[in-house]
């Protein structure tokens, strides 16, 4: 591995968010390795383009170690980064000119390369701006009687992830609730009346549970020392008597502990959809998603 800074530098003729997310990606295969995004947008003329380039030559005379990244609707824009990343020889990674041949050819018309044209609302947009803010306003079943609205239905202690899953599935377009368990507090009777194969359970490694909270009490000047709640010995008892009470729902339960936002929706979903199969049901796809199985 080089020793020098890394830079991924991403060049386009809008905001560049695309290459900055795909960038983010790649960069978190590789652990312990600093990369520094540096973005270079709304590149829409060939003057800022040789200004950009310019700020990547100086970069790379200075011994930083740099790849190009970019998204350019117009080809002799990107036929201009890829002639002098050669000249500096600087990796480039060409984004949009691969998807518009692929596509050119497939439909056999010609793009249009026309740089910053809005790309519309995406059918599922309204989908799910509706489920973000579902989950919003149901954050700790704070609307009990509106349970049974709900596509996904996530029960578990405080602190275990409930309310950032929940937002992220309503992102993905699931109406999505979350209900917090607590020993020595009926769970709402509402939550019986949910569609069992709606509901998964939430836990977490005590110790990792602890660490949370404790971060959480500090923050709040002590308070919850007292009861418990930051106390190991009440928190894996705690831990026993959600568990309990989730086997009473019967649902499956998934370990957040360490496990990213991303991969713990992908998880819940593909549980929800398994379970609505085996009942004779299904989970709501939201609109513009479509998945094609075997």
């Amino acid at each position: 591995m080089p020793e020098s800074v890394l830079e991924i530098h991403v060049i386009a003729d809008s905001t560049g968010e695309t290459a900055v997310r795909l960038a983010r990606a790649a960069r978190s295969q590789f652990e312990g390795v600093h990369w520094h995004i540096v973005r270079h947008p709304m590149i829409g003329s060939v003057k800022d383009m040789v200004v950009a380039l310019g700020e990547i030559k100086e970069r790379h005379d200075d011994g930083m170690w740099v790849t190009v990244v970019h998204t350019l609707a117009l080809s002799d824009m990107r036929q201009m980064v890829c002639d002098a990343c050669e000249a500096m020889e600087v990796r480039q990674v060409d984004l949009m000119g691969p998807v518009l041949a692929a596509m050119e050819q497939a439909s056999g018309l010609d793009a249009d390369e026309v740089p910053r044209r809005p790309v519309g609302v995406e059918a599922d947009y309204f989908t799910r701006i509706s489920a973000m803010e579902f989950a919003v306003r149901n954050d700790d079943g704070a609307i009990p009687e509106r349970l049974t609205e709900a596509d996904i239905c996530l029960v578990g202690a405080s602190r275990s992830g409930k309310t950032p899953l929940s937002i992220y599935l309503g992102y993905l377009g699931y109406k999505t609730v979350n209900v917090p368990l607590v020993p020595g507090i009926p769970a709402p009777e509402e939550l019986f009346a949910v569609d069992r194969w709606r509901i998964v359970g939430l836990t977490i490694d005590a110790q990792r549970l602890l660490e949370i909270r404790g971060r959480r009490v500090r923050g709040m000047g002590g308070f919850g020392t007292s009861d418990g709640y930051a106390d190991l010995v009440r928190i894996y008892d705690e831990l026993d008597e959600i568990g309990k009470v989730q086997r009473r729902l019967g649902c499956p339960v998934i370990d957040t502990t360490g496990l990213a936002l991303e991969e713990a929706a992908t998880r819940v979903v593909e549980i929800v959809e398994e379970r609505a199969r085996t009942a004779g049901e299904h989970l709501r796809r939201p609109a513009g998603q479509l998945r094609i199985r075997p």
